[in-house]
């Protein structure tokens, strides 16, 4: 018994010294294959770099989202989006398989019980009569504990580690594509209500101006091709008013989807107005921002785990020693099972050393060509980010001046439109002049909107790829 223990304690303490060990190569980040800088010139606003601003990484998405409102929907989508609940159940479920790849480090001990008893015809018993031998034992033992000399256990385990956190942060991008989303959503229904207001106020307008010209048609005082000419004007805001009927439908339909339940009517905006539009955001050196994005550290956790499953692919090519040992108490009689001298054990170590086989090494090349694959994606994660947000950088330096032009066209049109109508009236001018007028200031109108929500998605859209904002506590987990 004593030698029994005195082995055991040399098992456990081997464990613990040598359970440091790991033949995984040392993992060194990749170098950036990016600019130092963000791209500058006269298509970007450098008012929007700085390098000691802070991320959006540390703002709470409420403060990128101010809108009482959106940020009600926003919650509900938090809580009810199915695809969300799709990542977080991800995580759970990685965690898990971590826990288990985690527990096969220690030993499986087990205690079982064990009783017989069976019959011996005379012929076959040896002393010519019928016995019934019985054989009652209790034991404790591990079965086939592998000790992680060469670490193969436990870069398997830190490879899982990696694939867990890897799921955490595919969850955080989910949710921050979830929240950019809605507020995109949310944006471009409030455009399509502002467009359609726009199409019935200019069939009100275009139908009035029908009626007159019906009138004076009537008495002969305008041609026929005026008064077709005013009805195109009119059949056409009722065909625009008709479709962006149907596009506030469906926008409130693709809201519900991304909420996961139905948006109450009073969260739903009337227009661009009537929304706190978003905070603006700058940026800060990629360095400070790029490597933070939850996409960006998901490659990372990924090209993490490729490098500890070299690790254990190495291992396999080492000696695995494993250990079956069992303590307990046995005997022929149940009532003397526990009594003194009844005791047995059984120690079995065991060791395999691999002489050839070829699915070591090939395993062993498969997963450097993993690690070289994951690394290349790691880095094109990189540049694809750093093209997102010079992208982001040229629409913000651009998109200001583009909506201050459309908007000053579009005054000057209204009073072009203004003006023709005088002359017409005054016959100064043919109706052609005033259709033009009309046409030209309602595609200026739309364009205006349009304009608009462009300003307002760029600022979404540099919360989405900066990284998103500081999370709140999700309490649906």
């Amino acid at each position: 018994m004593k030698r029994v223990n005195t082995v055991l304690c040399i098992a456990f303490a081997g464990l613990f010294f040598f359970g440091g060990c790991t033949l995984a190569p040392k993992y060194t980040r990749p170098d950036l294959p990016i600019p130092e800088e963000w791209p500058t010139g006269s298509s970007y606003n450098d008012a929007l770099v700085s390098a000691n601003a802070a991320s959006v990484v540390d703002m709470p998405w409420k403060e990128v989202f101010p809108d009482a409102r959106l940020q009600r929907v926003i919650d509900m989508a938090l809580e009810g989006n199915r695809d969300l609940r799709i990542a977080v159940l991800n995580v759970e479920r990685a965690r898990a398989l971590y826990g288990v790849q985690r527990a096969e480090l220690l030993p499986t001990i087990e205690a079982t019980g064990r009783g017989s008893v069976r019959q011996v015809p005379a012929d076959l018993s040896g002393v010519n009569r019928i016995v019934r031998p019985e054989e009652y034992s209790v034991n404790l033992g591990l079965t086939s504990w592998e000790i992680d000399f060469f670490g193969r256990i436990r870069s398997l385990k830190d490879a899982a580690l990696e694939q867990y956190l890897a799921s955490e942060q595919a969850r955080r991008s989910a949710r921050i594509l979830l929240v950019s989303g809605i507020a995109n959503a949310y944006f471009s229904l409030a455009a399509d209500q502002e467009t359609l207001k726009l199409a019935l106020s200019t069939i009100e307008t275009q139908q009035a101006v029908y009626d007159l010209i019906k009138k004076r048609f009537d008495v002969g005082v305008s041609p026929e091709l005026d008064l077709r000419q005013a009805q195109t004007r009119v059949d056409a805001a009722r065909a625009d008013a008709a479709f962006y009927t149907r596009k506030v439908a469906q926008d409130r339909n693709a809201l519900d989807l991304l909420v996961g339940t139905r948006v109450p009517d009073d969260l739903f905006p009337e227009d661009l107005d009537s929304i706190v539009p978003p905070a603006d955001i700058v940026a800060g050196l990629p360095s400070e921002v790029l490597l933070r994005r939850p996409d960006i550290m998901q490659a990372e956790n990924l090209l993490r785990a490729a490098n500890a499953n070299i690790g254990a692919a190495r291992a396999a090519l080492f000696p695995r020693i494993s250990l079956t040992a069992s303590l307990g108490t046995a005997s022929a009689d149940l009532s003397r099972l526990f009594g003194s001298g009844q005791g047995v054990w059984e120690f079995t170590p065991k060791a395999v050393l691999p002489i050839f086989d070829a699915r070591a090494w090939a395993a062993l090349d498969v997963v450097k060509a993993e690690r070289e694959i994951l690394k290349a994606q790691y880095e094109k994660a990189v540049q694809t980010a750093f093209r997102e947000v010079a992208d982001a950088l040229a629409i913000g330096g651009t998109i200001e001046e583009q909506f201050a032009a459309q908007k000053s066209f579009t005054e000057a049109v209204a009073d072009t439109y203004r003006l023709s109508n005088l002359r017409y009236e005054k016959g100064i001018d043919s109706f052609l002049g005033v259709l033009d007028a009309q046409r030209s200031l309602y595609a200026a109108q739309q364009a205006l909107i349009s304009t608009r929500l462009a300003c307002l998605s760029a600022r979404i859209t540099f919360y989405a790829i900066l990284g998103g904002g500081d999370e709140t506590p999700d309490t649906s987990r």
